[in-house]
C-alpha cells in the first residue's frame, strides 16, 4: 500500500494512519471476493487534479470523491488486485462539515473505503447496489481502530 500526495494537517489524519486504514479496507475487500490485493496506490488530489483524472479515466467532467483504476497483473506478477485510488482531499474538506458528527478524516476514509470496494468489483449504479456498498463501507469505518481515526 502506497500513499502519494499531500495530506493537509487540518484533516486530522496522518499518512501512516491513512495507509493503515487503506490496508484495512483492502483486506476487507479481498476477503469479500477471495482475491488478494497485491499493490494499490492511494493518490491524494485536489479538485483540479480530480477533474482531470475523472475525464481521463471515466470520460466525465468535474471533480468527484474517488476514482478507481484497476490493472491486470503483469507477466510474472502474482494474480490479484492492482490499482490506484485517486482521492479528492478538497471534496472531503468541503463535504464533511455538512455532515453532523462527521470528521473530515472520516469523510476522506469513506472515499478510500469506497474506492477499495470498487477495486474489488462492487458497483453502485443501481440504488440497491449503492445502498449495499454504503452499508458495507460504513461498517468497515466503524470497525477501524481508534488509532487510525484521529478524534476531531
Amino acid at each position: 500500500m502506497t500513499v502519494d500526495g499531500t495530506l493537509p494537517r487540518k484533516l486530522g489524519l496522518t499518512k501512516s494512519g491513512l495507509k493503515r486504514a487503506a490496508a484495512f479496507f483492502a483486506a476487507k475487500s479481498s476477503a469479500r471476493i477471495g482475491v488478494p490485493f497485491c499493490a494499490v496506490t492511494v493518490v491524494l488530489q485536489d479538485d483540479d487534479f480530480s477533474a482531470e483524472v475523472h475525464l481521463a479515466i471515466n470520460g466525465a467532467e468535474g471533480p468527484t470523491d474517488v476514482i478507481t483504476q484497476r490493472y491486470d497483473a503483469m507477466p510474472g506478477e502474482a494474480e490479484g488486485v492492482y490499482g490506484e485510488l485517486y482521492v479528492n482531499v478538497d471534496q472531503a474538506l468541503r463535504v464533511a462539515p455538512k455532515r453532523r458528527g462527521w470528521s473530515t478524516a472520516k469523510e476522506l476514509l469513506l472515499y478510500v473505503a469506497h474506492g477499495m470496494d470498487h477495486l474489488s468489483g462492487a458497483d453502485d449504479l443501481k440504488p440497491r447496489d449503492y445502498d449495499r456498498m454504503r452499508r458495507r463501507e460504513l461498517n468497515w469505518l466503524s470497525s477501524l481502530s481508534s488509532q487510525v481515526l484521529c478524534p476531531k
